[in-house]
């Protein structure tokens, strides 16, 4: 495992994407760009400190795009004998003849360089299973034991994969890296007096030491204790409070009108806005490709481009949108460093965030609550995939735990809020200093006055 993932060492991985390249050049492509990935996946799932499942799976692919008369024609593989990469190459050009023309199909130049990144983790490959498995196994020993009330394991799990990603291109792109991520959950259920709620906690990191069994353990076990005896609220007018979790939830609504491909498909309600000021002017949004301990953290993107700091909101004021090269090239911009591929080697770089995070405000989480004479602090959401991007309007069923002269008192369930996400984040009058990750997502407690809670 030192010297490559799975079968393939990093001189292997880097040769094969040149070869392929070349392969395509001779059969007539005018440009012709490899991606290669290639990982290994370990899953341990544990109940009743019994290990119930544990996965270790082994995955390579080879993704060829190839251009020819402004055609572009794409195909992939996971087979690597010689064979497979002359029907790969075969199959990619084929595929281009049925293409559309586009002037706009073209592959990027290579930067001037990429963004040192530390993504890789020596430890992940070298801490022996048994540790894995005890690990995964103190999650949930330190979840059930935080309190009498958890009686039941809904499932808890320990992650982690190590991967590398090489690509070779025409057009002088030749550029490698390797990466590591590592996470685990708990979701444990708490009853009492015929009351059964679930809590979640999670983490996930590029690094093995990150990794807190303790921490991840008790957040679900409080989590899940603290809505015990849920009960409605009358509909009123008043403050919200969202958790870094639920802030979050709502940059996932956000995050798909901010592709520039949606803008130049009419399908983002940010079009031809740049320069109003859409949010609050306590907030800015940024997209960070070289982000320091970033889960979506890489040194370049899917088609080579240098990944890149994008500020996107800044102050309330909307700065511009996310590129690849085939969406920069048509308004005439600078690729972003935001072409993703979202099935590995199996797709072409679409537009997509890395991460994406509003960055802590000044207000100690503590204290935004404490200023706080009355509202709900929201935990969880329902039907948030119901929202839509394009208008920005949602409606979603919520939770959590009701505000009363700066504390936190009782647990509230069954109430509903709805409006439009951009005048919502446009009226937030407090951001917490607590920003927190899920996944390539962030956001810190944020505040929110005047708005009509739905309830029983």
């Amino acid at each position: 495992m030192k010297d490559g993932i799975g079968k393939i060492t990093e001189k292997k991985c880097r040769d094969l994407a040149g070869e392929i390249m070349e392969k395509a050049l001779k059969s007539g492509a005018q440009d012709a760009e490899t991606y290669i990935t290639s990982s290994q996946e370990l899953s341990i799932d544990v109940r009743n400190q019994e290990v119930e499942t544990m996965k270790i799976a082994d995955a390579m692919g080879v993704g060829l795009r190839v251009i020819k008369d402004g055609r572009m024609g794409f195909s992939f593989t996971s087979h690597l004998n010689p064979e497979s990469m002359d029907t790969l190459v075969e199959q990619a050009k084929a595929n281009s003849i049925n293409t559309v023309k586009d002037e706009h199909n073209h592959l990027p130049d290579p930067p001037d360089g990429y963004p040192e990144v530390n993504v890789f983790d020596h430890q992940v490959g070298e801490i022996p299973l048994e540790d894995k498995i005890l690990l995964a196994k103190e999650i949930e020993k330190k979840g059930r034991a935080h309190d009498k009330r958890i009686k039941t394991t809904e499932s808890c799990s320990y992650n982690d994969a190590h991967y590398m990603v090489a690509i070779s291109s025409s057009r002088g792109v030749s550029a490698f890296y390797k990466g590591t991520l590592v996470g685990a959950y708990a979701h444990l259920v708490a009853e009492e007096d015929g009351d059964s709620q679930t809590g979640l906690g999670f983490h996930y990191s590029t690094k093995y030491r990150d990794i807190n069994p303790g921490e991840i353990g008790v957040e679900g076990a409080e989590k899940a204790v603290t809505m015990l005896g849920a009960r409605g609220i009358d509909t009123q007018k008043t403050n919200i409070v969202l958790d870094p979790y639920i802030a979050t939830s709502f940059l996932g609504v956000l995050a798909p009108a901010l592709s520039a491909e949606a803008v130049q498909k009419d399908k983002s309600l940010l079009k031809d806005r740049i320069g109003e000021k859409l949010l609050s002017n306590l907030l800015t949004l940024v997209d960070d490709g070289s982000l320091e301990g970033g889960i979506h953290t890489s040194p370049f993107d899917g088609e080579g481009v240098d990944s890149q700091r994008t500020p996107l909101f800044v102050e309330g004021v909307l700065k511009g949108y996310l590129y690849n090269s085939y969406t920069a090239l048509v308004d005439g911009r600078n690729s972003t460093g935001n072409g993703i591929r979202y099935g590995s080697f199996m797709g072409t770089p679409d537009v997509g965030t890395t991460n994406l995070y509003i960055p802590a405000g000044e207000t100690p989480r503590e204290e935004l609550i404490s200023r706080t004479k009355e509202g709900l602090y929201i935990t969880e959401v329902l039907g948030m995939h119901t929202a839509n991007p394009i208008s920005g309007d949602f409606s979603v069923g919520a939770a959590g735990l009701w505000i009363e002269n700066g504390e936190l008192t009782y647990p509230v369930r069954g109430v509903a809020i709805a409006g439009n996400l951009l005048d919502l984040l446009s009226n937030v009058d407090a951001v917490g200093d607590d920003l927190r990750f899920f996944g390539g997502k962030g956001a810190p407690t944020i505040r929110i006055p005047h708005i009509t809670v739905s309830g029983g």
